[in-house]
């Protein structure tokens, strides 16, 4: 099939609430229609490629997947979480670029997307053959039957389905009760190269998506904010609570000095009273009282 009119140059695109890129314009609006037309983003196509991998052993064709999207490159950031996208004539396995693919899917059916899925849907169906050991051998109408059923499923609720989640349930599918080895996953790969998806996935899209943080020296770690917190206070001052605390001790020291000073002056008196009179008089406080009546009757 030949592919799409030349007149696809540029395209719109918009993040949705899932966080998925869809398309709001595109250049060629008379063989494409936009509604419900997903495409996959940078970091998207990297973890696609991470998952064809261990595909590549069975026969996984190059080809098959180049002509399946056409590349597009970044050229302006838009209001309202949109971006411009323009065509890139680049390799999508080969460039170094930040590249987003749009799915050929003018023809649905037997297009070059179309073709894309049942090749890889083939080679999974190998793979899980190779790497599980089945009563049965899995078919690829097995595989088929259980990802319709859980597209059709997203139809009935409304939700269009995005290339990105169509290919990777193809790619990351597995049996009920049954599990993949990561290890015989990673066996496929190539000894002593680099995935391409390992490379990219720290990179960032830029002007499109939140950059990563990474932590340098320039960094402070927890330990280090509790000490400068420390070395703040101690050169401020002390806090409001501080404050209240220091007045309440303050208060104190105010009501034991005077109890000091009365003790003191109470003595003194004493002393004058002893100095005067010969004898040293007792405080009105230790006064004797009153013998208390006897209450029983006289013999």
């Amino acid at each position: 099939m030949p592919k799409p009119s030349p007149k696809l140059e540029w395209c719109v695109v918009r993040l949705g609430d899932d966080l998925n890129w869809w398309v709001s314009e595109i250049s060629d609006s008379v063989r494409w229609d936009v509604d419900g037309l997903s495409i996959i983003d940078p970091r998207q196509l990297a973890h696609i490629l991470d998952l064809l991998d261990p595909l590549r052993e069975y026969g996984f064709q190059a080809d098959t997947f180049e002509a399946a999207f056409l590349p597009f490159i970044i050229k302006e950031a838009l209001p309202g979480n949109k971006v411009k996208l323009i065509r890139a004539h680049e390799s999508l396995l080969e460039s170094e670029e930040k590249l987003f693919a749009l799915p050929d899917q003018v023809d649905e059916e037997k297009g070059p997307y179309a073709d894309l899925l049942d090749h890889i849907t083939k080679l999974r169906v190998k793979f899980l053959n190779d790497a599980i050991d089945f009563d049965k051998h899995l078919t690829v109408d097995d595989l088929e039957e259980e990802i319709r059923e859980d597209h059709h499923n997203a139809f009935l609720e409304g939700r269009a389905l995005h290339a990105f989640q169509e290919i990777t349930d193809i790619l990351e599918y597995v049996p009920a009760g049954f599990e993949v080895d990561e290890e015989a996953e990673e066996s496929h790969d190539e000894p002593g190269s680099k995935k391409k998806g390992e490379e990219e996935a720290a990179e960032d899209i830029p002007e499109v998506e939140d950059e990563n943080i990474v932590e340098d020296e320039t960094m402070k770690w927890d330990e280090d904010d509790d000490k400068d917190k420390e070395k703040e206070e101690g050169e401020e001052g002390p806090g409001p609570g501080d404050e209240k605390i220091e007045d309440l001790d303050a208060l104190d020291d105010d009501e034991e000095e005077d109890d000091d000073k009365d003790k003191d002056d109470d003595e003194d008196e004493d002393d004058e009273d002893e100095d005067e009179d010969g004898e040293r008089k007792k405080p009105k406080s230790s006064a004797k009282h009153p013998a208390p009546k006897k209450s029983g009757k006289k013999k």
